[in-house]
């Protein structure tokens, strides 16, 4: 993959979902190596010290990091979104969440907000990435 190609992937995780987060990306660790990455604050700590990834770590969620993010992919420098997030535990920044969610949307961004998605789309660029290698 060249660097003029290299997706740019925003991966965030609930509390209850890092350690998914933490798998999932140990299991496409060889895709998200070729990947420019940003996360909010704990999530990409922990990409860090445990997948050993090259991670831009922004602001925790509830601290401003989703709203980074955002503001990221509003001016076209995000590529997709993982976003594995825990629909069980009220969330004391839900307007946030939703504020990037629905940026995804607007400016037709994959967001993967679960496991199945989130494999779905990384898979996808995996493909690609192997198409455009050879």
């Amino acid at each position: 993959m060249s660097i003029a190609k290299r997706p740019r992937i925003a991966l965030i995780a609930h509390d209850h979902k890092k350690d998914t987060m933490v798998r999932l990306a140990k299991e496409y660790v060889e895709l998200l190596r070729q990947c420019t990455l940003s996360a909010t604050g704990t999530t990409g700590g922990r990409l860090v010290d445990e997948v050993g990834l090259d991670v831009e770590c922004m602001l925790s969620g509830p601290w401003g990091g989703d709203l980074q993010i955002g503001a990221r992919l509003a001016q076209g420098e995000v590529d997709a979104v993982i976003f594995l997030r825990d629909p069980m535990t009220p969330q004391p920044h839900e307007p946030d969440i939703n504020a990037l969610v629905r940026a995804c949307d607007v400016h037709d961004v994959p967001c993967a907000t679960n496991l199945s998605t989130a494999r779905l789309v990384l898979a996808q660029m995996a493909r690609v990435a192997d198409l455009d290698a050879a």
